[in-house]
């Protein structure tokens, strides 16, 4: 919106072209988003409060997690109207990408606000049923999927990217639709699992979105990208805005959610936030450099997996509880050492995913 303006009033100052750089765009969009959570986080906060939105605790929780019941939940409303905002104020809006993205935070944020809605008012802690939810995951990541897929136009957009790996392009063809629909559904529900304690989830998912912001630079940039010899994709660097929004959002609400957190963001949040990462890692061309950077939501999502397969094939746990920070909770580590030394992980694993860009 505003870049468009912008683009209108150079004609009379050309001071206004310096709102036609990405750069300056993503730090206003960074900014934009970041103030806006700070200045309509205690308001939220309080509204919810309020009106007794608060936090459903699971039944099969750690007992520790009982003084959180009540907690104002459903915080993640304020990311996304940060983060919508904030990317339509700054980015070009002709572009597809960008509708597209907006497309699925938005969707994926609509069907978490309906299991928060049900959990709170008719406290069910379980929310929508895990069918239900799939099938409008689905539905919304699988028309992303398709989107993408026939809106595009270079074979490099549908076309697999190998890290480390230089000069291996894999075509896909039909096969993109299926993994761009896994890699949307499969991180928002990852993002969602990770999101047990208090800021958890929320600075992997700052770390992962500003990292892609990165990805999304340099590949939408012909001279960066042929001079690190990776893939030139024209288009997603307009992608680069909405990582900044992302990152200021996210931001902006750890300020209220780090431990003790004053405000959970809920499914709304977690569950958007999530098909997010994953629809960025489809547009810029980095699915596997996502799993590598977002390891810590692999691995909460796959002990899950591992908890359940060994119990009903066996009828013993392999962990004291899933997903795994919930493991070391029981073993006792107070819950922000679990916390912090998640978000480490998460730096290292997003500097090895950086350096793809260069290790070739």
């Amino acid at each position: 919106m505003l870049y468009s303006l912008s683009e209108y009033l150079t004609q009379f100052h050309s001071g206004f072209n310096v709102f036609q750089y990405l750069t300056m765009r993503t730090i206003l969009g960074v900014l934009t988003a970041l103030v806006i959570s700070l200045i309509v986080g205690p308001f939220m906060i309080t509204y919810l409060s309020s009106s007794k939105i608060g936090q459903s605790v699971r039944d099969d929780g750690p007992e520790s997690h009982l003084i959180k019941a009540g907690t104002p939940t459903m915080g993640g409303a304020l990311i996304l109207v940060a983060i919508v905002t904030s990317t339509i104020m700054w980015s070009d809006l002709s572009s597809r990408f960008v509708w597209i993205v907006l497309f699925v935070t938005v969707g994926f944020g609509a069907v978490g606000w309906i299991d928060d809605y049900k959990k709170i008012v008719y406290g069910n802690a379980k929310g929508l049923s895990a069918r239900v939810k799939l099938f409008w995951q689905s539905l919304i990541g699988l028309g992303a999927a398709l989107a993408l897929f026939h809106t595009a136009q270079f074979p490099i957009e549908t076309q697999l990217i190998v890290p480390f790996i230089k000069d291996i392009l894999l075509d896909l063809g039909w096969l993109y639709v299926v993994l761009a629909y896994f890699v949307i559904v499969g991180s928002s529900n990852a993002v969602n699992l990770t999101d047990g304690l208090d800021g958890l989830a929320i600075l992997p998912t700052v770390l992962v979105g500003g990292a892609l912001g990165v990805f999304a630079y340099l590949t939408g940039n012909f001279n960066f990208s042929n001079y690190l010899g990776i893939p030139y994709v024209p288009g997603v660097g307009e992608m680069v805005v909405f990582c900044g929004a992302l990152v200021g959002a996210g931001l902006g609400f750890l300020w209220f959610n780090t431990y003790p957190a004053q405000v959970f963001m809920g499914d709304v949040g977690a569950l958007a936030l999530g098909a997010a990462l994953g629809t960025l890692a489809v547009i810029v061309r980095q699915e596997l450099v996502l799993f590598i950077m977002g390891g810590i939501f692999v691995v909460e999502t796959v002990s899950v997996m591992l908890q359940v397969a060994s119990f009903k094939l066996t009828g013993r746990r392999i962990f004291r509880m899933a997903p795994l920070h919930h493991h070391y909770e029981l073993k006792g580590w107070p819950e922000p050492r679990i916390i912090v030394r998640f978000w480490i992980i998460t730096v290292v694993l997003v500097l090895i995913g950086l350096a793809s860009l260069k290790i070739r």
